[in-house]
């Protein structure tokens, strides 16, 4: 036999340099850690939630102290019994020969080893086990639901709360177990206990006790894993088409799963007795026959039951369960009281009744006033150019919509704020002191009502209403200043004493683009870093040493970071999930912004389960890019309403749900974090909106669940779809939109979130769906039901209608050249009277160069397949219903528009009616018939790759192109 091989001794120099290594590393490690922490004490103590701060680090700390002793004290256990109880006298077989060398290594260092098997292993479950201090405290302070479970008869909150808990603890507990048993083994092989290939006893006295010890509370944990299975039936996906328990799995699953539990508690007792017993034989044949029990009953039957009687007759054998599944999904997304509405009974989709709607829409007072023409999707560009004022600023690329009240009238409008835009910061002007205390802030609000254009020689853009630097406007700004805002993404470093020169800047002054107003933070945002410390802690955090040699830091400096206000939500309050899209709005004079924040669970009973991020995605944001994490959750409400100011900083949450219970189980875990609902002021009430996050994920909740009926939930007759957005060559989902109008049955308009829904895998619209934010009736849902034989045309047949009509057409191609290009804004659903639906949809065009910005040159309108098109929404609307019926809207000024052809429905044959006393313009007639023969010609020269022909096809184009545009001009001129 070799001798041992012995490991090479390190020199003492080595040690001392590899030991000093170590504690560099150590304590670097150890002042990031400790900086990080400190930096956001700081700043839960400058926002005013220490509490949250203290809460959740403290119930990290203890889950991760339990979880970490636990597993790792308790595994280190196991392997020192095994080592304390080795056999002192070994036979010397070849196998234990070749383990020796291993002993002999060990011997010196075994108090270090288990030392350390034991730290790592408690590090790797402490830090597994703190990330779960949310279901935890949830656990700890769980509300009662107040409704039971249909088949077990305890309240839900035992599935949402107390259920998850107690499979963490089933988890932690068969890795405890599993470790042990593997260090046992380990330890016991090497050390002589358990032999494997030494002939005679395999395992001595001590190894087979403890062995039979862990495999007994292995198989306890397995009893104890089978009794909570049972509850989680309510989670199986067995039926496919619905969640929760089906039939097999109450009928055939329930009982196996009893059964279990009570043979694997036979098993494990058989372990236990095997510590007096001393023999394998009783607890293995206990083995086997819980396995093969868990086989048979556990898996093949339930399978011969779901195969041989529910599969035949799946549509009886599953309603009851089906019905649990659609009045519990329907609860979990927040849709038991939706109001169904039998909408336009008496239509028959392209049929129009025109004296009727003519009468109706005459007397419409609410939503043709108030249809938009801005699109906030589409105007960010023009924003920039009208009011951007300086390059250091910016204005996000999606805009919002929200409404005010003025001089009495309530309007909605496009809104936006004059934020500092970090990326747009020229070469130079990216120096630390430009880049971190010169440009520190945005400045101004801006407001545009979304029904109105300037109307210009290029076109209309938005009458802005609210502008400029210093702000003006009929929305009064008292601090228009932005410290805080979704472009900011740097630190500031602000404040100075009384008597500096005052260094921020703060906006052009009289307008020049050379002078500047400069400005010095008078706020109570940021943290305060006047003395050595505090600037030595955010020099390390930021790896900046400016923070120790700048005159810019003085000792009346601040730091303002985490600014977006999407992220300083979400920090105050880690237990929600934030909406993706805060907005402005100017509340008392300030300019606040609000957010939505989301209580969310995966563990509601029989729900269907989403992904998150994935259901709330769109054409805007585009699968996987919205701001929610895609996580699985099947229980969401909106709870709470949060404020971020945009000056200070200050974040307020607010208590919106005040039924909710699983905010009220945060609330008692964070008792200082949300405030009660009454705190709200009344004008931020009137500001609040529903959010779209949360109404895309009810529409598609919706889509499937609208359906009452068991058997026709199975079998799928009524599906709805959510239509891809017309306006874009993708399958994306048409985003939903905000309007102001008046909905069936109300009074009066109301500020409402609304989408339409086709017919599954067909394009015809099916229902209209829309969400209330007015406060009296915030979050009141009403869908709008067309009847199933309508073929009512549904968005993507609206917007064919549009690029197809003989008068669009030729203008969108010249609209689409070198210099510009045509852009469809979004086509808004409009409910007209009592059985019709108004499609509303206005077109830009913008230049192609690089300081280009979109103008509304057009809108289209379509009303049971007939197409207005024209400068105003007001010439549109009586180019299809006749003389008089656009009076209402807004850009007519009040004066009778002059009569135009009523466009037909598409494909009907007959051709556009002439103006009321005069004739059809042949000229022009021959002029649009021209330019479809050209560009028919210049395609089939496309198609063919003859190169001479589609130069003789653009010249043909180009003078058909020259001829409609003279015969457009002679039709508009006076007597022509």
């Amino acid at each position: 036999m070799r001798p041992p091989v012995s490991v090479p001794a390190l020199s003492r120099r080595a040690k001392v340099v590899i030991g000093a290594i170590g504690v560099l590393l150590v304590l670097f490690t150890a002042i990031g850690t400790l900086t990080n922490v400190y930096v956001d004490y700081l700043w839960f103590d400058e926002t005013g939630y220490t509490g949250v701060f203290w809460t959740e680090l403290q119930t990290r700390a203890l889950l991760f102290a339990v979880a970490g002793v636990a597993t790792g004290g308790l595994t280190a256990l196991a392997i020192h019994l095994a080592y304390r109880f080795r056999p002192t006298f070994r036979p010397m077989s070849l196998e234990q020969q070749n383990l020796e060398r291993y002993r002999q290594s060990l011997e010196p260092r075994r108090t270090l080893v288990l030392t350390a098997v034991g730290v790592v292993l408690g590090l790797f479950a402490g830090f597994t086990a703190q990330s779960n201090w949310e279901t935890w405290l949830s656990f700890r302070n769980s509300t009662d639901f107040g409704q039971v479970d249909p088949q077990f008869g305890v309240d839900l909150s035992f599935f949402v709360f107390d259920y998850p808990f107690y499979r963490l603890l089933l988890g932690f507990g068969f890795a405890i177990v599993l470790l042990a048993l593997i260090g046992s083994l380990l330890t016991h092989y090497v050390f002589g206990g358990l032999r494997l290939q030494t002939p005679g006893q395999k395992l001595t006295s001590a190894a087979m006790v403890q062995l039979s010890v862990l495999l007994g509370a292995f198989v306890a944990l397995k009893a104890l894993a089978y009794w909570l299975d049972r509850y989680g039936l309510v989670y199986s996906d067995r039926g496919e088409l619905f969640t929760g328990a089906s039939y097999t799995d109450v009928n055939a699953l329930l009982p196996a799963k009893t059964i279990l539990v009570f043979a694997a508690a036979v098993c494990a007792i058989a372990f236990f007795a095997n510590v007096v017993v001393r023999n394998f034989r009783l607890p293995a044949a206990a083995l086997v026959l819980l396995l093969l029990s868990s086989l048979v009953i556990g898996v093949a039957y339930p399978a011969i039951v779901q195969q041989f009687v529910v599969r035949p007759s799946a549509n009886e054998r599953e309603a009851d369960y089906i019905e649990r599944a659609i009045e519990s999904t329907r609860e979990a997304y927040g849709l038991s009281d939706v109001e169904y509405v039998d909408y336009a009974q008496q239509s028959t989709g392209d049929e129009v009744d025109t004296d009727a709607v003519l009468a109706e829409l005459r007397n419409d007072s609410e939503t043709i006033p108030n249809a938009r023409l801005l699109d906030p999707n589409v105007l960010a560009d023009t924003f920039t150019a009208r009011q951007q004022i300086r390059n250091v600023y910016g204005f996000p690329e999606k805009l919002d919509i929200d409404r005010y009240t003025i001089d009495g009238e309530t309007r909605d409008y496009v809104v936006a704020v004059r934020e500092l835009n970090s990326e747009a910061l020229s070469e130079n002007q990216q120096t630390w002191i430009n880049r971190h205390t010169v440009f520190t802030h945005g400045n101004g609000f801006v407001a545009a009502p979304a029904n109105q254009v300037v109307a210009g020689q290029e076109g209309g853009e938005p009458n802005f209403t609210t502008r400029d630097l210093p702000t003006v406007g009929t929305i009064e700004v008292e601090q228009p200043r932005i410290y805080y805002g979704e472009l900011i993404e740097d630190y500031s470093v602000v404040g100075a004493p009384e008597d500096a020169t005052p260094r921020e800047f703060d906006q052009p002054e009289d307008g020049s683009d050379e002078g500047q107003i400069n400005n010095t933070y008078g706020g109570e945002g940021g943290v305060a870093i006047g003395s050595f410390f505090r600037q030595l802690t955010f020099a390390i955090y930021y790896r900046e040493r400016n923070f120790l040699l700048s005159s810019a830091v003085n000792d009346a400096s601040k730091v303002l970071y985490v600014r977006n206000p999407r992220d300083r939500v979400e920090k105050a309050a880690p237990f929600l999930d934030v909406d993706g899209d805060p907005y402005p709005a100017v509340i008392d004079g300030r300019v606040t912004w609000i957010l939505d924040g989301y209580t969310t669970s995966d563990s509601y009973p029989y729900a269907e389960p989403m992904e998150l991020g994935e259901a709330a995605s769109d054409a805007l944001t585009g699968t996987g890019t919205t701001a929610l994490p895609n996580e699985q959750f099947n229980y969401i409400r909106n709870s709470v309403k949060a404020t971020v100011d945009a000056y200070d900083g200050t974040v307020r949450l607010y208590e919106w749900d005040t039924e909710d219970p699983v905010l009220e189980t945060f609330m008692k875990a964070f008792p200082d974090a949300v405030e009660p609902r009454s705190e709200m002021s009344d004008e931020l009430v009137q500001h609040v909106r529903y959010p779209e996050d949360l109404f895309k994920l009810q529409r598609d909740i919706l889509t499937r669940y609208h359906v009452s009926n068991p058997v026709d939930f199975y079998n799928q007759n009524d599906r709805w779809q959510v239509p891809a957005d017309p306006t874009l060559d993708t399958q994306e989902a048409q985003p939903p939109y905000y309007i102001l109008a008046q909905r069936p049955g109300d009074p009066a308009a109301s500020f409402q979130l609304t989408s339409a829904l086709n017919a599954f895998r067909r394009e015809n619209l099916s229902s209209f769906i829309s969400a209330s934010s007015d406060p009296e009736t915030y979050g009141e849902i009403q869908v709008l039901q067309l009847p199933g034989n309508t073929p009512f045309r549904g968005p993507q047949q609206v917007q064919q209608s549009f690029n197809t009509n003989d008068q669009v057409r030729p203008d969108v191609t010249l609209f689409n050249s070198a210099e510009s290009q045509a852009v469809f804004g979004n086509l808004l659903t409009l409910p007209i009277g009592g059985d019709g639906l108004l499609y509303v949809q206005p077109l830009y065009v913008e230049g192609t160069g690089e300081n280009s910005f979109p103008l509304l040159r057009k809108v289209l309108v379509n009303y049971g397949g007939r197409v207005g098109y024209a400068d105003t929404l007001a010439d549109a609307l009586d180019q299809v219903f006749g003389a008089g019926a656009g009076e209402s809207a807004t850009d007519s000024d009040g004066t009778p528009a002059p009569e135009q052809p009523a466009t037909p429905p598409e494909g009907s044959g007959e051709t556009p009616a002439p103006p009321a006393g005069d004739g059809s313009d042949p000229t022009l007639e021959q002029a649009v018939t021209d330019l479809d023969a050209a560009l028919e010609a210049l395609s089939e020269a496309q198609r063919s790759g003859d190169f001479g022909a589609q130069g003789d096809a653009l010249e043909e184009l180009q003078a058909a192109v020259e001829a409609y545009q003279a015969a457009q001009a002679a039709a508009a001129s006076p007597g022509g």
